[in-house]
């Protein structure tokens, strides 16, 4: 998965989304740099890094509490979006 970041000095830190006024937060996910792109065309900075499902899971549960939906490729055209703990749970199957 790739995750959009900050465009911050120091340390990478993931950026989330939240609509309006919301107490929580969405975070989005993306098949490629590029479809982060197309979603945020016109910001001058597109910093991205990519994460592997044991990443992603440690990262959703250390925010469990603030994320309200985890979108996938939100710009399309085939977005989905899921419950946080849906996902933890589905990458924390066991593997054979």
């Amino acid at each position: 998965m790739i995750v959009p970041l900050l465009p911050v000095e120091g340390p990478a830190q993931v950026r989330v989304f939240r609509r309006g006024e919301a107490d929580k937060y969405m975070l989005l996910l993306f098949s490629s740099p590029q479809t982060y792109i197309a979603m945020v065309p016109d910001e001058p900075e597109h910093r991205v890094l990519p994460y592997d499902g044991e990443t992603l899971a440690d990262f959703i549960e250390q925010n469990l509490g603030v994320l309200e939906a985890v979108w996938f490729d939100v710009a399309g055209p085939h977005a989905m979006q899921a419950e946080p703990q849906d996902v933890l749970d589905a990458l924390r199957l066991p593997r054979e």
